[in-house]
């Protein structure tokens, strides 16, 4: 009973490690929600869904709509907070101490003297789950989290054909995985 009892424990100790480790981002959103320095925008699953279907509904023939109106609908959700009133450097090595603790993978780091930029991924089973922009310098600081389920061509396409908010520095960037680990 004992042995049960222990299992059970662990068991529940490790969900919950996993909960704690896939709500980081939101845990940092959080923190910043009712600061009025900051801009928040969430954009729904449902609402991706709706554009989603929208884009392929009014396709009339279009192959590249109907491909982006399917890609579209796969995005489970947008989060950014911005700001133009921080230290964005502080902030962004808050944010980046909280992913780090987490499964993301970084794709593409900029630095130079006055700004530091990073994308990274939470890959789950070959497919990305969720990719993140971080952008802090001295008076401006950004983070956006897009969640789904994608591929990297998924990526690749959203940023040569839509306007989503930190896909043109994606588009810049990496096009694909690092290589092997």
């Amino acid at each position: 009973m004992k042995k049960i009892f222990l299992l059970a424990v662990l068991l529940l100790g490790f969900g919950f490690k996993s909960i704690a480790q896939e709500d980081a981002i939101q845990r940092f959103f959080s923190k910043y929600m009712e600061d009025d320095r900051f801009s928040r925008v969430y954009i729904s699953p449902k609402m991706m869904q709706m554009a989603g279907g929208f884009l392929k509904n009014n396709a009339q023939g279009d192959k590249d709509a109907e491909e982006l109106g399917s890609l579209i609908a796969k995005i489970k959700g947008i989060r950014i907070l911005s700001s133009e009133e921080v230290n964005g450097k502080a902030l962004y090595t808050e944010a980046m101490s909280t992913l780090t603790k987490n499964k993301y993978e970084e794709l593409m780091d900029v630095q130079d003297k006055s700004t530091s930029l990073k994308f990274m991924i939470r890959e789950e089973a070959g497919l990305i789950r969720e990719l993140t922009m971080i952008s802090g310098d001295a008076k401006s600081f950004s983070l956006i989290s897009m969640l789904g389920t994608f591929t990297y061509e998924d990526l690749n396409m959203l940023a040569e054909k839509t306007n989503i908010p930190g896909m043109e520095q994606y588009g810049k960037g990496s096009k694909g995985p690092k290589g092997p680990k």
